[in-house]
Order: C-alpha cells, then structure tokens, then sequence
C-alpha cells in the first residue's frame, strides 16, 4: 500500500511538473516520464507535445511517448494529428515516424501532405515515407511530387530527403513532372533525380545547377540531364 502511494504521488508529481512554467523542470518531467512509462502519462504527453514552445522538450516529449506501448499511444497522436493547431499536428506527425509503427498509415492525408503550413507539411513528408506501406511508394511519390518547388530552400531540401528516401519509385513522378511544370518546379524535380543518383551531391549545388539546366534549355533535360538542344537551333 505504501508502495502504491508513493508510486501515485510521483506520478502526479511527473504530470503537474510538465506543466512548470521552467523549461529545465519540463524537461525533467519528459525524461521522467520515458524512463519509468506509466500509462496514466500518455495523454499528458500527447497534450503537452501539441502546446511545447521549446524544442528540447518537445523532443523529449516524443522520446517519451516512444517508451510506451504504441496501443497506448497511437489513438492520442491519430487524433492530433488532425487537429487545428499546426504544432499540435506537426509534432503528432513527428511523434508517429518515430515510433514508426505503419498501423498509422491512414492518418497520412493528402490534406496533410500539402498542409499549408509548412512545417507540417514537412513532418507529413517525413512520417509518410516512414510509415507507407509495401508497394505504395509510387502512388505516395505521385501525391509528393505536387509540392516540388513549394517554399524556401529548407522546406525544398526535406521535399527532396523524403522523395529520395523512396528510391526509384519516384522517378515516373519526378519525370512527368520535369516534363510539363513550372521552371522552379522543373528544377526542383530535376535537382531531386540528382540527389538521387548521387546522393553525395549537396541540395545547394544540385538545384542551382538545375535551374541553369531550365534557363538554357527552356525546357527540362532528357535523362541523365543532358541537354535537349532541338529548340535551340
């Protein structure tokens, strides 16, 4: 009974801390949390994960909620994830490629994958080519490749990461795409081939190199990224 009391009280004292207005004892409180998992913290994570406004935290929170059956877990993290909030959906969607465990596949909408908030979009791209199952690959490559050419370079570079994490499935899409798009998207999904080809080849130098491939060619390279000069004449 003794026993009982103290494993309650520190429980309690685990769920009030993550709420502490000091990040340090937040974190503390995530730590604790994965080291000795409690079901009676899962919605408490969940919770705190959708609200976290520091980053150290919030990838504590989802260390923690890896350390929990994944029973336990998912019904909370599917539910966020179509929350209205876009931190409470981006970190949802983090938490679940972490744990990795396809049942969630369904969660990953199209809405999600072209998110209007970038972030999410990103954690979306992420999750998916974790969690697809078996011989999706080509269909999630066709959903993808509608964002080639969206936002800054950092949100082009994660795009082209989760592309290529598909391997050859995507090179249909990025193909049909390079062959009728916009010259910002034409690059992007010829700078993605690249980076597939060879992956050694840094983002930077990849999509630089393709927009000048589009600027002279006026249209995208055939292949390897040779040029086509038949209009060049």
């Amino acid at each position: 009974m003794t026993t009982t009391k103290r494993d309650d009280a520190d429980a309690l004292r685990v769920l009030r801390t993550l709420e502490d207005h000091r990040s340090s004892v937040r974190l503390r409180a995530a730590l604790t949390a994965g080291t000795t998992p409690d079901p009676r913290f899962v919605d408490k994570l969940v919770e705190r994960s959708a609200v976290e406004p520091d980053f150290f935290v919030r990838d504590m929170l989802t260390w923690a909620l890896t350390r929990h059956p994944v029973s336990a877990t998912l019904p909370g993290l599917v539910r966020e994830v179509r929350s209205e909030r876009a931190r409470a959906r981006s970190q949802a969607l983090h938490t679940l490629s972490k744990i990795g465990d396809r049942r969630a596949w369904p969660a990953i909408t199209p809405a999600l994958l072209s998110d209007a908030d970038d972030e999410v979009a990103r954690s979306a791209w992420r999750a998916a080519v974790v969690l697809v199952p078996e011989g999706e690959e080509p269909a999630l490559a066709a959903l993808l490749v509608t964002q080639l050419g969206r936002g800054e370079r950092e949100t082009q570079l994660s795009l082209s990461r989760a592309l290529v994490a598909l391997g050859e499935a995507i090179v249909p899409a990025l193909r049909a795409v390079a062959a009728a798009a916009d010259p910002p998207v034409r690059a992007h999904a010829l700078a993605t081939e690249r980076l597939l080809r060879d992956p050694d080849t840094g983002f930077g130098y990849a999509i630089e190199e393709a927009k000048r491939v589009v600027a002279l060619c006026g249209a995208p390279a055939q292949g390897d990224g040779e040029r086509d000069t038949r209009d060049e004449g």
